[in-house]
């Protein structure tokens, strides 16, 4: 490349006017012109030549092979709500902020989730709540799991690592440890975990502990309802009477008007 400009300079040096003395200042003047034309056609020809050569050294960038990204077939970033249905009646409503499904999957993914439980006439009644979920379109099972809170309808709170209901028997289980505070305040633990789908009626299965509120008042306060309870179920009979007491025995006193006469023996 080097050789080559300095071939491209000697040409130009060759092509250029020697100095010599003007004959006249019209003719210094048009070979001054025609020095700086042929300057400038020289140089349009060198980048002319050099382009080709400039422009092979740039690096050419090869094209990246397509890369294939898998996306869900269903997907909601938004607030979304999914009912379920037992002949007709509304049985619970699902809120959740994200949804997707894959096309080679039945299971549709949910977080967080957000549980409203109704009962046979439309009221809520209950309530869960969990950072993930799952489901199947068919909706046969709801699965909650990771820092699982419900509500019953007696005031209950009930606290686990995860929940699953089945529609087929309706009940929600569990078989890992559990976690719940009663409506008195008594806080019951153990592991397993089993209740209808309003919560209404619950168990623990199994290792139960218990702190019971005011324990000793309340047992009170029990034996005393139970008292009270067998009172009125069996009252006092109506027929029985209380015995009367015998009179003591005394001496009539005589007539008035007759004289009074002393048996013999008598003083």
């Amino acid at each position: 490349m080097a050789q080559f400009l300095q071939n491209i300079q000697n040409v130009q040096n060759a092509f250029a006017p020697t100095s010599r003395p003007a004959a006249s200042c019209c003719a210094s003047r048009a070979s001054r012109n025609v020095s700086r034309k042929a300057s400038r056609l020289w140089g349009v020809f060198a980048c002319a030549i050099l382009a080709p050569f400039l422009l092979g050294c740039e690096e050419i960038e090869e094209p990246k092979p397509w890369i294939r990204v898998e996306r869900p077939q269903m997907l909601f970033t938004d607030t979304t709500l999914l009912d379920s249905y037992d002949k007709g009646v509304l049985n619970w409503r699902l809120k959740t902020a994200y949804l997707e499904r894959w096309a080679d999957k039945e299971i549709v993914t949910v977080r967080p989730v957000f549980v409203d439980i109704y009962d046979s006439i439309g009221e809520r009644v209950a309530f869960l709540r969990a950072d993930s979920g799952s489901l199947d379109m068919t909706f046969t099972y709801v699965y909650a799991y990771g820092h699982v809170y419900a509500l019953t309808p007696k005031g209950a709170s009930v606290r686990a690592d995860s929940l699953l209901w089945n529609k087929k028997d309706n009940l929600v289980r569990t078989a890992s440890y559990v976690r719940v505070v009663s409506e008195d305040g008594d806080v019951l633990q153990g592991v397993g975990f089993e209740s209808d789908a309003q919560f209404d009626n619950w168990k623990i299965l199994s290792n139960v502990t218990g702190i019971f509120q005011d324990a000793a008042k309340r047992m009170k306060d029990e034996d005393k309802r139970q008292a009270e309870a067998e009172r009125l179920s069996n009252p006092p009979s109506s027929s029985s009477q209380a015995a009367k007491p015998a009179s003591s025995p005394s001496r009539k006193a005589p007539p008035r008007g007759l004289p009074f006469r002393p048996k013999a023996g008598m003083p």
